[in-house]
C-alpha cells in the first residue's frame, strides 16, 4: 500500500502510531549499512545531547518503558557504543554514549538529514514542531 492508498483512520492514536511506524521505516531504509537502526539511532542522539544520564531519565526523555529500554540499551552496550556505569546505588544505572558511539553516530547522521526536522517540505518542518511539543 502507499501513503496515497492507506484509510483515513478514525482515531488520532491510531493515526500518530501508523505514521510513526512508517516513518521508523524510513529512517531504517536510510540507516541502512550504518549498524543502526531508527530506535538505536535516536538513543544514541539523545546520550549525545544529555550527556552520561540516569536510565530513569533517559526512559522518561523518549517515553520507553524501562523494559524496552533496556532491552534496546543492551545490543548499543555489546557494541561498545554505550557505557552503563554505576549510580548511587546499584539500582541505578548511568548511560554514557562512548568514542565509538560518537564515531556511529556521525557516520549515521548524514543518511538521515532529509527526513530530519530541518530537512524537506514547510509541513514537515511544521509537523516535527508540532509533535515535539505534544511530548
Amino acid at each position: 500500500m502507499t501513503p496515497e492508498s492507506l484509510p483515513a483512520l478514525a482515531c488520532a492514536c491510531a493515526s500518530l502510531r501508523r505514521a510513526a511506524r512508517a516513518v521508523t521505516q524510513l529512517y531504517d531504509t536510510e540507516l541502512q549499512g550504518t549498524g543502526l537502526r531508527a530506535t538505536q539511532f535516536t538513543l544514541l542522539q539523545a546520550l549525545e545531547r544529555k550527556g552520561t544520564s540516569p536510565q530513569g531519565a533517559l526512559g522518561e526523555l523518549l517515553v520507553l518503558d524501562p523494559t524496552t529500554l533496556s532491552r534496546s540499551l543492551r545490543p548499543l552496550a555489546r557494541a561498545g557504543l554505550v557505557h552503563a556505569g554505576e549510580g548511587k546505588d546499584r539500582r541505578e544505572v548511568h548511560w554514557t554514549l562512548t568514542a565509538a558511539g560518537r564515531r556511529r553516530l556521525a557516520r549515521a547522521r548524514p543518511r538521515a538529514p532529509r527526513l530530519g526536522a530541518g530537512a524537506g517540505s514547510a509541513p514537515r518542518r511544521a509537523a516535527t514542531q508540532t509533535l515535539g511539543a505534544v511530548g
